[in-house]
């Protein structure tokens, strides 16, 4: 599923009378909330679904495929996630 797909999927979920363009306000709105949740808190968890959590990443050595040099990859920041027990429920 892509967003396009999720926008028409809360526009049904929610009904006739709600719009593309409010679905898709609403949609952008979770995401945005998440992201900065992510920012500040560095973990966003939603009960019943998951936990967002940013990790850190050391710096390591890697390959360049093109020429075999070896080169470092800095240190970097990563989101994870963890899905809650009912989400796993869900799927399995």
């Amino acid at each position: 599923m892509n967003k396009g797909e999720l926008i028409e999927n809360v526009q049904k979920t929610l009904g006739k009378d709600v719009s593309k363009a409010f679905s898709e306000r609403c949609v952008n709105a979770v995401i945005e909330s998440i992201t900065k949740g992510l920012k500040k808190d560095k973990t966003v968890q939603i009960i019943g679904f998951g936990t967002f959590t940013v990790k850190q990443r050391k710096a390591r050595t890697g390959r360049n495929p093109q020429t075999g040099e070896t080169i470092t990859i800095k240190a970097s920041k990563s989101v994870s996630f963890k899905p809650g027990q009912k989400l796993k429920n869900t799927i399995n």
